[in-house]
């Protein structure tokens, strides 16, 4: 079987040492940690190519070659291989803290009136240095407020919830964040928010996660609907939530309406339900 480029590290002229003897590269390298250092970074299938997903500011890359200002590696969140501009990344960090809320202001001081220079993300890791009037002063000198994060080893218990922050979030292929997202990073957002596991893309999710749910099994919040090339969580109720490019965004929709819908003109038929044992 041909390995997954999507998580093989190698590209041909360098491959992680976990590959000596298994794929033909010009040279072996153990690679360096780094950390994305704004809001977000888009991870790409070639250098300027197209986006197949997206890191947070404070998740970690492992950078196994940089040329032409593209680092070429693999994510630490779940292993995806690709190509990130080299400008986004800085020297790893150990995080502290994670933001919890869809969105959070930096400001640059300890004052809610105060211009805020940036936003992050739902995800985003952060290391905490000190605290202030509420507020949470983070490595680079900015305030965030001190309700929109939680420790880094702190989970969620229901995906779903999770997901619901993200309601009305603009679809974006390869996006993991409220400025965009797609159908399969919104499953792999709610589920890594809970402490579960998750790949990235919908074919690898199906294949991975859960247990199958025999025909006619009623369905209940937090199982997964799979279509070849689309993916989303059951809300209960026979509510579907998933980001899709129908609504341009994520939405809810009755499950009836969907499956005839996808059926009829995008992805053909349901190809598995899945329930997941954490949450049975």
């Amino acid at each position: 079987m041909m390995p997954d480029p999507r998580m093989t590290p190698s590209n041909g002229r360098v491959a992680h040492v976990s590959l000596e003897g298994q794929v033909q590269a010009e040279r072996f390298v153990k690679g360096r940690w780094m950390m994305v250092q704004q809001p977000m970074v888009n991870i790409t299938d070639t250098p300027r190519g197209t986006r197949v997903s997206q890191l947070l500011f404070g998740e970690r890359f492992l950078a196994l070659e940089t040329d032409e200002g593209f680092s070429f590696g693999m994510a630490e969140r779940d292993g995806y291989v690709g190509y990130i501009l080299s400008g986004a990344l800085t020297g790893a960090e150990d995080a502290t803290h994670w933001v919890v809320s869809p969105a959070t202001h930096l400001y640059p001081k300890p004052d809610i009136k105060a211009a805020p220079d940036v936003a992050l993300f739902f995800g985003s890791q952060v290391k905490v240095t000190s605290d202030r009037d509420g507020f949470r002063r983070i490595q680079t000198g900015h305030y965030i407020p001190a309700q929109h994060l939680m420790p880094i080893t702190a989970r969620f218990s229901d995906p779903v919830g999770i997901a619901d922050l993200f309601l009305g979030t603009p679809y974006l292929w390869g996006g993991t964040s409220r400025w965009g997202i797609d159908c399969s990073g919104l499953v792999q957002t709610a589920l890594i928010a809970c402490g579960i596991d998750c790949p990235r893309d919908s074919d690898q999710q199906e294949a991975t996660l859960g247990d199958h749910l025999p025909e006619g099994t009623p369905l209940q919040r937090g199982d997964l609907v799979f279509w070849r090339g689309h993916v989303g969580m059951m809300a209960g109720g026979n509510m579907l939530l998933h980001a899709n490019a129908h609504h341009m965004a994520v939405a809810y929709e009755p499950y009836d309406e969907a499956v005839a819908r996808i059926g009829a003109r995008e992805f053909g038929a349901v190809t598995a339900h899945k329930r997941l044992s954490q949450l049975a």
